[in-house]
């Protein structure tokens, strides 16, 4: 943590809870010094002028001074609401989603990491702007495990090393990426990946967003990645996302 008893960060709100009679307590993600937590005194009051900038996916700009035990926000300016996010009940599943994978990998103290600040805020914008959240939410996925390095070995197989022939291919949660048919052949607690599937993983994780956004995989092969990216997510964090299956719930 910074050593200045009073600091300015830009910052992603993350989540809030109520704090005492009339404070909040704010969860932030900034990108001067990773995720951190943040005490906005008097913010459930009504006369308050800071609670309408410090709703969860809020982009703003803080002042932030040393308490006792806690940050305390003295200042705070939105730079993007983000409000189609929060009319609309699936694009706030999708944000959520995004948030709370953020949430599961990082912890407080641990530093800046100015990739993905940009990388949590350029996802938001595209929630918000597009229509269809499966190319932002996959491309931020690959993306953000690179941040936090896990990312997946999708060009040789992780068992022999050998390159990846354009074929159907196994996948391994354990050793983190693809296995190819003569490795993965009566191996256990393998999961498959078809070509076409491992095509558009590949392009995501090598690409510009541009450039990734000229995809059209059709409805199966966005099945098959979703459910993969999950089920990788899941074995790494020991434990089933949340979001998800509220999305699940809500989907049309």
């Amino acid at each position: 943590m910074t050593d200045f008893r009073s600091f300015r960060a830009s910052a992603v709100v993350l989540r809030h809870s109520d704090w005492g009679e009339a404070d909040r307590l704010l969860t932030l993600y900034t990108r001067e010094q990773g995720m951190v937590r943040a005490l906005a005194k008097g913010a459930r009051k009504v006369t308050s002028r800071k609670a309408g900038h410090l709703q969860p996916f809020t982009y703003i700009t803080v002042q932030l001074a040393k308490g006792r035990d806690l940050l305390i926000i003295t200042q705070v300016e939105t730079v993007n609401a983000f409000l189609p996010l929060h009319d609309d009940l699936m694009k706030t599943g999708h944000a959520a989603y995004a948030i709370e994978l953020l949430l599961r990998f990082s912890y407080e103290d641990e530093g800046a990491n100015p990739s993905i600040f940009r990388l949590l805020v350029e996802t938001l914008e595209r929630l918000e702007k597009e229509d269809d959240a499966w190319l932002p939410l996959r491309y931020y996925e690959m993306r953000f495990l690179d941040a936090v390095g896990f990312r997946p070995q999708l060009f040789e197989c992780v068992n022999c090393g050998r390159e990846i022939r354009p074929e159907d291919q196994f996948f391994s949660f354990l050793a983190g990426g693809v296995v190819c048919p003569r490795c993965g052949e009566g191996l256990p607690n393998l999961g498959k990946i078809s070509l076409e599937t491992l095509k558009y993983l590949r392009h995501f994780q090598r690409s510009s967003y541009k450039d990734a956004s000229r995809a059209r995989p059709g409805l199966e092969i966005q099945k098959e990645a979703e459910t993969l990216m999950q089920g990788y997510f899941t074995y790494l964090l020991e434990r089933e996302l949340n979001t998800p299956g509220f999305l699940k719930k809500v989907r049309p």
